[in-house]
C-alpha cells in the first residue's frame, strides 16, 4: 500500500542560532524523519542557506545581492550538513531548489512533480528549497508559502510547519499571558493575513502572518497544515505515530490517510 505524503517544513529559526548552523537540532530533524519515513513519504522543505553562508562571509544580508550571495555559500554547505546527519540512518539525501517559474508553468510543475516522486519511489529524501540566488523578491516570499505550494502541486496529505512558536493563538503570547494555543482552526479571516510580518530570529523571513498565509492557501483547497515548535519534536511525533494532538494547531481536519495510522506498516 502507497504511503501518505507529507511535506515538513523547518525555518531557519529550527536549525540555526542566529550565527551559526546548529547541528545538534538538524541531527534531531534527522532523527525525527528516520522514524517518520516508516509510515510516511516525506517531502522536507529547509530554509538555513543564508544562515549558512553568513558563518563564512559575515555581509550585510538585507541587501538583496548580499542575501542571494550568501545563499549561493550557503546552500551547498547545509546540503552537506544534512547529508552527514541523515548518514546515520542510512538515508540518501538530493537537492531541488525551485522557483516561482516552476509553478506558474504546468509542465515545469509536473516535471518537478515526476522528479520528486522518483526520488521518493527510491527512497531517496527530496530537501528542497526556494533558489535564493537566482529567485526575484516578487516569488513565493518565505519558505512558509513555499511549502504550501509544494503540498498542494506535489500531492501531499499534510503539510507539517516547525516554527519557534507552539502554535498559533487566540491572542499575542507576548503581550498577554493569558493566550491559549487554538488546538484546531477551520477558517481564517482575512484580516489576520493583512498584519506585519515579524519574524523573530535574526534569519526568518515570515512570522506568523506567512504561516497563516500558507494555511489559508490550503483550506481554500480543502488541505491540512499542522503548525509546532521545532524545538519540541514530541508533538509532531505523537500527531504522527500516535495519532495524539499534545499541542500545536491543526488548520483544517487530519486527513483519513494520516488518522488511519495501521493501515500503513
Amino acid at each position: 500500500m502507497m504511503k501518505p505524503k507529507i511535506v515538513l517544513k523547518v525555518g531557519s529559526s529550527n536549525i540555526s542560532n542566529g550565527q551559526r548552523i546548529d547541528e545538534d537540532k538538524i541531527a534531531a530533524i534527522a532523527r525525527l524523519i528516520s522514524e517518520l519515513r516508516a509510515r510516511y513519504d516525506v517531502l522536507l522543505v529547509s530554509s538555513g542557506a543564508v544562515a549558512s553562508g553568513y558563518t563564512r562571509l559575515k555581509i550585510d544580508k538585507s541587501l538583496l545581492p548580499n542575501k542571494q550571495a550568501l545563499a549561493s555559500i550557503g546552500q551547498p554547505l547545509l546540503m552537506q550538513t544534512y547529508r552527514t546527519r541523515f548518514q546515520k540512518y542510512g538515508i540518501e539525501v538530493s537537492q531541488i531548489l525551485l522557483t516561482q517559474n516552476n509553478f506558474d508553468s504546468r509542465t515545469q510543475t509536473q516535471c518537478a512533480k515526476d522528479c520528486i516522486d522518483t526520488l521518493l519511489a527510491h527512497s531517496i529524501l527530496p530537501i528542497i528549497n526556494e533558489n535564493d540566488s537566482t529567485a526575484l523578491t516578487e516569488f513565493v516570499g518565505d519558505n512558509d508559502r513555499l511549502s504550501a505550494y509544494v503540498a498542494h502541486y506535489f500531492g501531499a496529505q499534510l503539510l507539517v510547519i516547525l516554527s519557534d512558536i507552539d502554535g498559533y493563538f487566540d491572542k499575542n503570547p507576548a503581550l498577554d499571558s493569558n493566550a491559549k494555543i487554538r488546538p484546531q482552526v477551520e477558517r481564517i479571516d482575512p484580516a489576520e493575513l493583512e498584519a506585519p510580518h515579524t519574524p523573530n530570529a535574526s534569519f526568518a523571513t515570515g512570522g506568523i502572518v506567512t504561516k497563516l498565509m500558507a494555511a489559508h492557501f490550503l483550506l481554500k483547497r480543502d488541505k491540512a497544515m499542522f503548525l509546532t515548535n521545532g524545538n519540541n519534536l514530541e508533538v509532531l511525533r505523537a500527531l504522527l505515530l500516535e495519532g495524539r494532538q499534545t499541542s500545536g494547531t491543526l488548520f483544517g481536519t487530519l486527513p483519513e490517510a494520516i488518522c488511519a495510522l495501521d493501515s500503513v506498516r
